[in-house]
């Protein structure tokens, strides 16, 4: 019998290739070992509710309010929520075509876009087109549907970041790509940085900047994490503003794709879904093919949409809920700072393992000094060394890692990535126990024969 459209056999080949190392294969021995009872710390995925975030009320209040908006005519509304909650819960069912179960423009309603617009030229000091907003289902979703417009044939490339400083990589790989008959189309920048944590400075961002122009590349600036800044020397600064910042010839033809999110930051609404990109100096027919593609979806989720809104247009001093909201987004932003020193100097405490401190972002990237016996251990046993050890570290603390190999690495160096968002209470014994499954390891593996390169 001939096989199936659907079976494994048939399938697509470049389904089969796809790979996700922040949800491969350690993740599916995490959720397997949960199912046998054991405790796990899932800190492989930035997903801060799920590590006991509590959300932000105010959002929280609006959004439950469109979503039942019958409460809006309880007598009694006005007991159970703020009048600014009220207000703008009602302002943001006016901008729907029939409330949060209506479809909305393809690219999202004209009035958030337009709070999008607004919150970016506070930001930059540049004004920004709302047109070229397009409201998504998170970030994610606007990253695949710009590299479906850039991405022509298995012949175009992208330049994508590998945990080092981006533009001696990028040139690098610009030249080796080249040689081997590729086009490289775009270059990709996490601003602040994942996995490792680091802030681009404004000189870096100029020399990317010159040197997307110089190459002819689009320019993806993925700054979802732009709330999470844990030091003052660094402060975030976008693309799009050191862009128009430049002046022409620069500023007026690099072109630029910057995506945000209600899934980072101190929002953490990462079952929301709501993300954004803006374009800028793309030409107005490519604009008009991006809509015809995003039309095809019908609308992004429209909560995701107004969680967006929220997120670019929080309570402003004197309305009821500024002070509310803004000790709540200060608590969480500082015990992410907290919690961002206490791993680094965990890590650093701990045989063999080095760590720069997460100056933004929400993860540490240390790097594990593997000494050879492990590494002919995990090479008989069929792993790399760094899914060797975090395997052999899940096991052992129920703590869930992703392998740096998952991210690239240099050959012969190992990497683990970890969040910073388990509960601050529960920091000081997470890494007691880190520390004691790594002394453990290295001194069952430790040879002094030599070790992995730093």
């Amino acid at each position: 019998m001939s096989p199936k459209p659907l079976d494994y056999e048939t399938l697509n080949e470049n389904v089969k290739k796809v790979a996700y190392a922040v949800r491969g294969e350690l993740y599916l021995r995490a959720s397997e070992l949960q199912k046998e009872g054991k405790k796990i710390i899932f800190t492989n995925v930035g997903n801060p509710h799920a590590l006991g975030q509590k959300p932000l009320t105010f959002p929280r209040q609006v959004v439950a309010l469109c979503q039942a908006p019958f409460l809006l005519d309880d007598p009694n509304v006005g007991i159970l929520f703020p009048a600014d909650a009220i207000a703008r819960a009602k302002h943001y069912l006016s901008l729907t075509s029939g409330g949060l179960g209506a479809y909305s423009d393809s690219r999202g309603l004209p009035g958030i876009r337009k709070e999008v617009a607004e919150f970016i030229e506070r930001r930059d000091g540049y004004p920004s087109d709302p047109e070229l907003i397009y409201l998504t289902d998170g970030a994610s979703k606007g990253v695949m549907q710009i590299l479906n417009t850039l991405i022509r044939n298995e012949k175009d490339g992208i330049l994508v970041p590998v945990p080092q400083y981006p533009l001696y990589s990028a040139a690098i790989s610009l030249f080796a790509a080249r040689m081997k008959g590729i086009t490289v189309r775009a270059m990709v920048i996490i601003n602040p940085g994942n996995p490792t944590g680091q802030c681009l400075s404004e000189a870096n961002l100029n020399e990317l900047l010159k040197f997307c122009f110089q190459e002819n590349l689009v320019l993806l600036a993925d700054e979802v994490y732009q709330q999470n800044i844990y030091q003052d020397e660094r402060p975030f600064i976008s693309a799009r503003k050191i862009l128009l910042d430049m002046g022409p010839p620069i500023g007026k033809e690099v072109q630029l794709v910057s995506f945000h999110t209600v899934s980072k930051g101190y929002w953490g609404e990462c079952g929301q879904r709501g993300g954004y990109f803006e374009m800028t100096n793309i030409p107005a027919k490519t604009v008009d093919e991006i809509y015809k593609v995003a039309s095809v979806s019908l609308s992004p989720n429209v909560p995701g949409q107004i969680f967006m809104g929220l997120m670019v247009n929080p309570p402003k001093p004197g309305d009821i809920s500024y002070l509310r909201f803004v000790a709540e987004s200060k608590a969480i932003l500082e015990s992410l700072k907290r919690r961002a020193h206490i791993m680094t100097d965990g890590f650093n405490s701990c045989r063999n393992v080095v760590c720069n401190f997460t100056e933004g972002a929400m993860y540490s990237f240390p790097q594990i000094r593997l000494p050879p016996r492990a590494i002919e251990a995990a090479k008989s046993a069929g792993k790399a060394p760094d899914v060797f050890y975090c395997l052999k570290l899940l096991e052992a603390t129920g703590i869930s890692t992703v392998p740096g190999s998952g991210f690239g690495q240099k050959e012969g160096v190992f990497h683990l990535r970890t969040t910073i968002l388990p509960a601050e209470e529960d920091m000081p014994a997470i890494m007691t126990s880190f520390k004691k499954f790594n002394d453990e390891f290295m001194e069952q593996y430790e040879d002094y024969r030599g070790y992995s390169r730093m």
